[in-house]
């Protein structure tokens, strides 16, 4: 696919070439995305959906090899995501964050409690002062949509049994309602707008 910017014709690389690339720049842990500043190479019919589903024109990618592939390139930029090798560097639709916390692992209780989240692509990540938990909410329906910060400014949507999980083990700080790990409260929402009965752990 071929596109202008700037006076100059732009060609997205294909998912083959993009994943050659990604492989050989694989090493010891995630590769040094960051790092690496190639030139724009285009846009590339490749969305994330809510769920953490991947698509390629359309169709939904079903190797999971591949989709973990692509996740360790990933780079958040402002609004925009892309996938970068050290040689390309190409601009992706993601719907909403780009991965999904999909299990938590809790470990001690009250102050004391550590809460390790695992992503649909594999990534694992402590929630604490370099991974915070958000919560939005929906301007119209006031329904909250739970963040946790995985790496790099990529975040996982908190899947909704693992939020359920996590309101169970919610307590009360300072006029919030939240959960604390890593040595940290996360605000879930104020005490005082809880539904009657609403304790937590």
């Amino acid at each position: 696919m071929a596109k202008a910017m700037s006076g100059k014709t732009v060609t997205s690389p294909s998912t083959e070439s993009l994943a050659e690339s990604a492989r050989a720049a694989q090493g010891e842990g995630l590769p040094p995305v960051q790092d690496w500043n190639p030139e724009y190479s285009g846009e590339l019919d490749m969305r994330i959906a809510r769920d953490g589903r991947w698509f390629h024109e359309g169709s939904p990618i079903n190797r999971h090899g591949l989709v973990r592939l692509f996740s360790t390139i990933l780079r958040n930029e402002g609004d925009d995501y892309y996938l970068v090798t050290p040689v390309e560097k190409v601009r992706i639709t993601v719907d909403d964050a780009p991965f999904v916390a999909v299990d938590f692992e809790p470990d001690g209780t009250g102050r004391d409690l550590i809460l390790t989240f695992e992503t649909n692509v594999g990534d694992r990540a402590t929630a604490g002062p370099r991974h915070p938990i958000r919560v939005a909410r929906d301007p119209d329906t006031g329904e909250p949509s739970p963040y946790v910060l995985v790496r790099d400014n990529l975040e996982a949507l908190i899947d909704r049994k693992s939020f359920y999980r996590l309101v169970e083990l919610g307590t009360r700080d300072n006029g919030w309602f939240g959960v604390w790990s890593g040595g940290e409260f996360f605000r879930f929402a104020r005490a005082d707008e809880l539904p009657d009965g609403t304790t937590g752990a």
